[in-house]
């Protein structure tokens, strides 16, 4: 069953347990979850306000949704 999921997060979280990093994936949209794959840039031009909703492949679909 499909569901929407809200991030607010529009870029990795950043752990750094180890000798180099791991960012985990904040925005959602990543297909190596929970890693982040730097597919959040497609995140960076959203309009504050507006829920952005995004297809299986990361493309935004819908844009004029308003936050409830």
């Amino acid at each position: 069953m499909p569901r929407l999921v809200r991030h607010d997060a529009d870029g990795p979280i950043k752990i750094e347990p180890q000798d180099k990093p791991i960012f985990i994936c904040g925005c959602g949209l990543t297909k190596n979850f929970p890693f982040c794959d730097g597919t959040h840039k497609s995140c960076k031009n959203e309009t504050p306000g507006v829920v952005s909703v995004y297809d299986s492949e990361g493309n935004r679909v819908i844009e004029e949704r308003a936050e409830e």
